[in-house]
C-alpha cells in the first residue's frame, strides 16, 4: 500500500514514521499545506490517507480524499463546530475513521470489558484526569478550538465508550491559573467538568496544560463489586505522601506520544486492517460529533455558569 501522510507537525512525523516501519506499507508520501504539497500527494493516488494536520485544514482535506474515494484516518477534532462535522461526515461516508487512540490502550480496554460484563457491578461513579506536562505553544492555542475541544474531547469520548451511556447533561469551569498565554485567546490552562450520563452515572473531568512532573492521563471507576484505575503504574507522575504509599513517577511520561505509544501502534493496526477492507471501521467519524457537542456544551457552561443539556447544543455552531 501506498500512504499519504499531511500534515508535519507532532503528529503527522510520528505518524510517517511509524507507518514507513511496516513491511505492508511500500510508500510514505508526505503534504503539507505551508508547503503548498497536499493537492500534488493526493495526486499521486495513494490507497490511503492520514489527516494530521492542523484542525482547521481537516474539513477541506476530508473533502478532497472523499471525492477521490480514499480511506482516511483523521486527527480530533475532525472540526470546531457541528455543522462542518456533519459537513464533513456526509461527505467522507463510511471512509473516515477518526483518532481517539484511548479506544485503544490496553488499559482502558480491559476498564471497558470490565463494565460491559458487569464485573464491576453497578457503575457508582467515574473519574478522568487529563493533565498535559509542557503548555502549548502559544501559535497552537488559537486554532485549538480551546481545552473542551482539544483536550478532554478524549475524555467526552472515552466516557461514552466505557460505558455506553450518552452524556445528558454538563456543569463546566475553568481559569486561567498560571499561563497567560491561554488567556490572550479567551482559553483556560485549568479545567474542570461535571457529566451526568444516561441513568445519573456522575463522571468528574479535570485538566491541566502544565504538569511539572510529567504528562498525567488516568481514570478511575468505581462500581457495587470493584474499584479499579487506568493510567496508575511506576511511571505515573504522582507522589504518594503515605510511608508505605506506592512508589510512582520515577521515569515520568514525557507527553501523550510516550503514554499512549501502544495504543497509537494498535490504532494504526486497526486502520490498516480496516483500508485492507479486513474489518469493519473501528471508530467511524461520527464518534467526533458526538464527543464534540460535549464539548460544547462545556464551553458554554463554563460562559454561562450553568448546567447545559446535550440537547440544548444539537444545533450550536459556536
Amino acid at each position: 500500500m501506498r500512504i499519504a501522510v499531511l500534515g508535519t507537525g507532532r503528529m503527522g512525523a510520528f505518524r510517517a514514521e511509524w507507518l514507513r516501519q511496516k513491511s505492508s506499507v511500500e510508500e510514505v508520501l508526505v503534504g503539507s499545506v505551508r508547503a503548498g504539497t497536499v493537492e500534488a500527494v493526493l495526486e499521486a493516488r495513494p490507497d490511503a490517507v492520514v489527516i494530521s494536520s492542523a484542525t482547521p485544514d481537516h474539513p477541506a482535506q476530508i473533502a478532497a480524499c472523499a471525492e477521490r474515494g480514499l480511506p482516511m484516518l483523521s486527527e480530533k477534532p475532525i472540526a470546531l463546530t457541528l455543522r462542518e462535522t456533519r459537513a464533513a461526515l456526509e461527505a467522507a461516508g463510511p471512509l473516515l475513521q477518526v483518532s481517539f487512540q484511548r479506544r485503544f490502550d490496553p488499559g482502558f480496554a480491559e476498564a471497558r470489558r470490565l463494565v460491559s460484563t458487569g464485573a464491576l457491578g453497578t457503575l457508582y461513579c467515574i473519574r478522568l484526569s487529563s493533565y498535559d506536562h509542557e503548555p502549548s505553544p502559544e501559535h497552537f492555542i488559537p486554532g485549538s478550538g480551546g481545552i473542551f475541544r482539544d483536550l478532554h474531547v478524549h475524555d467526552f469520548d472515552i466516557a461514552r465508550w466505557l460505558t455506553g451511556l450518552e452524556v445528558e447533561d454538563v456543569y463546566a469551569t475553568g481559569a486561567v491559573r498560571k499561563w497567560q498565554r491561554f488567556e490572550r485567546h479567551g482559553d483556560v490552562d485549568t479545567s474542570a467538568a461535571l457529566l451526568t450520563l444516561e441513568g445519573g452515572l456522575p463522571v468528574g473531568v479535570s485538566g491541566t496544560r502544565h504538569d511539572p512532573c510529567g504528562y498525567d492521563l488516568r481514570a478511575e471507576l468505581l462500581g457495587t463489586k470493584d474499584s479499579v484505575a487506568v493510567g496508575l503504574d511506576e511511571r505515573t507522575p504522582l507522589r504518594s505522601l503515605e510511608e508505605t504509599g506506592p512508589r510512582l513517577g520515577e521515569r515520568p511520561y514525557t507527553g501523550f506520544l510516550d503514554r499512549f505509544a501502544r495504543g497509537f501502534a494498535a490504532e494504526l493496526h486497526a486502520w490498516l486492517e480496516f483500508v485492507r477492507g479486513e474489518r469493519e471501521n473501528p471508530c467511524p467519524g461520527v464518534e467526533a460529533l458526538h464527543a464534540l457537542r460535549v464539548a460544547i456544551a462545556c464551553d458554554r457552561s463554563r460562559a454561562e455558569r450553568r448546567v447545559v443539556k446535550t440537547i440544548e447544543v444539537e444545533d450550536d455552531e459556536a
